[in-house]
C-alpha cells in the first residue's frame, strides 16, 4: 500500500507539474503575470515567493493550477469593511496589504477598507486606526503584494500584466501549452521505456519467447521473431488479439500457426493456467517482439504516442457516438487503484502508466468543454473569427456551465470508482 501511495503521488505530481509548467512558461514568456504556481489543492503546506510568482505545495495531491493575473480563477476584491494592515514603503506607496490573521506586518497601518482599485489607478482607502470620521486614501505600488487569508503572499494584478491584456496569439498558445507538454512528456517517457525494456514493441503478431518463468513456447521450438498467425484456426494479426486467444485456452491443447521467414508450420502445445488479477488465464511464455535498432528505438516515443493517441481518440469517439457508461471513465480513485498494478510491474510498468496518463490528460484537456483548456482555446478561436472577445458576462456564464458539468461528472465518476474498486 505504501509503495502504491508513493507511486501515485509521484506519477500524478509529475503529470500535473509538467502540464501546469507549460501554462506557466508560456505565460511568463508572453509577459502575463503568474501570481501563483501550485502543485496540489486544498490547504497550503509550503510556499516560496520570488519577485513575481509564489510557488506553493498544497495538501491534496490531486491536481494543481497556474494562477494568472486576471484569469478566471483570479480575484483580488477587497470588500468594504474588510480589515487590513498596510505597509507603506518609498514614495508613500503601499507595498504590502495584509488581509490574514496568520501574519502580522511590522509597522503596519491598520485600516478598515471602504473602497479599492488594484487594477487601474492602484489605490486603497478606508478608515485608519478605527477613526471613521475621515477616509484615508493611499496609492498602491504597481508591484505591491497582498497577503491572503491563508497567509499566501502574491503580487497584485494590475491591468497591464493581466491575461486578457495580452495578444490573442499569446493567450491561445498559453492555453494550449499545458496539453502540449503532456504530449511531449509522453513521447519522452515512451522513448525511455523503450530503452528500459530493451527494444521497440509493436502491436502485431510477431513475438519473442521468454527464457525464464513460463517457457512453453520456447520448449516447443518457437524462436525470437516468429509470427503467430493463428490460434486453433482463429487468425490473429495483433498482439492484443493473440493474447486474448491464448488466455482463453488455459490447460487446453492448442495448435499455433507459426510463420518464420517464408515458411509456415504448426506447433501444438498446452497453455499453462495462471491467476492474473483473480482470473485464470492461459500463458505460454511469450512477449511482444523487440526491435533493437537504435533508429527505431529513438523514434519509438513518437510512434507509440501516435498509436496510443489514435486508440484514446477512438475510445472517446465510441463513448460519444455509442453507449455511454461511467465505467468508461476513471477519476483519481481509479487512477490510484490502477497504480497498484503498475507499481507491481516495476519501473517499466510505472513508466508505461506515466506516459499513458500524461497522454490521457493532454487529450481530455483539449476537448471543447468550457473550463477545460480545449474550451478556452475554442473561445480564443471564436474571438479570432469575431475579431473581438465575447462579452465578459457570456464568457463567465459559459465557463460556469462547464465547471458545474465537470463537478457533477467528477462526483459521479468518483462514486462509481469507489463502488467498482472497493465495494463490489
Amino acid at each position: 500500500m505504501l509503495t502504491t501511495i508513493i507511486t501515485f503521488i509521484i506519477v500524478f505530481g509529475v503529470i500535473v507539474f509538467i502540464h501546469e509548467f507549460g501554462h506557466f512558461y508560456f505565460a511568463k514568456r508572453a509577459g502575463i503575470l503568474v501570481r501563483e504556481f501550485s502543485i496540489g489543492m486544498g490547504p497550503k503546506l509550503f510556499n516560496y515567493r520570488t519577485a513575481e510568482t509564489t510557488y506553493t505545495i498544497r495538501l491534496l495531491p490531486v491536481g494543481g493550477y497556474v494562477r494568472m493575473a486576471g484569469g478566471e480563477d483570479d480575484e483580488d476584491e477587497l470588500k468594504p469593511g474588510t480589515p487590513v494592515s498596510l505597509f507603506v514603503g518609498d514614495q508613500d506607496k503601499v507595498t504590502r496589504i495584509n488581509t490574514s490573521k496568520k501574519t502580522t506586518l511590522f509597522n503596519g497601518i491598520p485600516m478598515q477598507v471602504t473602497a479599492t482599485d488594484l487594477e487601474h489607478d492602484l489605490w486603497i482607502e478606508g478608515y485608519e486606526n478605527g477613526d471613521e470620521s475621515e477616509t484615508k486614501r493611499y496609492a498602491v505600488a504597481h508591484d505591491a503584494t497582498i497577503i491572503e487569508s491563508d497567509g499566501t503572499e502574491v503580487r497584485i494584478a494590475p491591468t497591464d500584466v493581466q491575461f486578457q491584456s495580452d495578444s490573442l496569439g499569446h493567450r491561445l498558445m498559453t492555453n494550449f501549452a499545458g496539453p502540449m507538454n503532456n504530449f511531449i512528456l509522453a513521447i519522452i517517457v515512451y522513448t525511455i521505456l523503450t530503452f528500459v525494456v530493451g527494444g521497440v514493441t509493436s502491436n502485431n503478431n510477431r513475438i519473442d519467447p521468454t527464457s525464464s518463468g513460463v517457457t512453453i513456447a520456447r520448449d516447443a521450438g518457437i524462436k525470437n521473431g516468429d509470427y503467430i498467425t493463428a490460434v486453433n484456426g482463429t487468425k490473429v494479426k495483433t498482439w492484443d488479439g493473440l493474447a486474448t486467444q491464448i488466455q482463453k485456452r488455459a490447460n487446453k491443447k492448442t495448435t499455433l500457426t507459426i510463420k518464420r521467414d517464408d515458411a509456415t508450420k504448426q506447433v501444438t502445445l498446452t497453455p499453462k493456467a495462471e491467476t492474473v488479477q483473480k482470473k485464470t488465464v492461459g500463458q505460454i511464455g511469450i512477449t511482444q517482439y523487440h526491435n533493437h535498432a537504435i533508429g527505431a528505438m529513438l523514434l519509438s516515443g513518437f510512434t507509440q504516442t501516435w498509436d496510443m493517441t489514435k486508440r484514446l481518440i477512438g475510445a472517446i469517439w465510441s463513448m460519444v457516438s455509442g453507449h455511454f457508461s461511467l465505467n468508461d471513465l476513471g477519476g483519481p480513485v481509479a487512477i490510484f487503484a490502477t497504480t497498484s498494478t503498475a507499481a507491481s510491474e516495476g519501473i517499466a510498468g510505472v513508466l508505461n502508466f506515466l506516459a499513458f496518463l500524461s497522454l490521457n490528460l493532454g487529450i481530455v484537456n483539449l476537448l471543447p468543454i468550457p473550463a477545460l483548456d480545449g474550451g478556452k482555446i475554442l473561445l480564443n478561436v471564436i474571438e479570432g473569427i469575431r475579431r473581438k472577445p465575447l462579452p465578459e458576462s457570456v464568457e463567465t456564464g459559459i465557463t460556469l456551465v462547464g465547471v458545474v458539468f465537470l463537478v457533477i461528472l467528477m462526483v459521479l465518476v468518483t462514486w462509481n470508482d469507489i463502488e467498482r474498486y472497493f465495494i463490489r
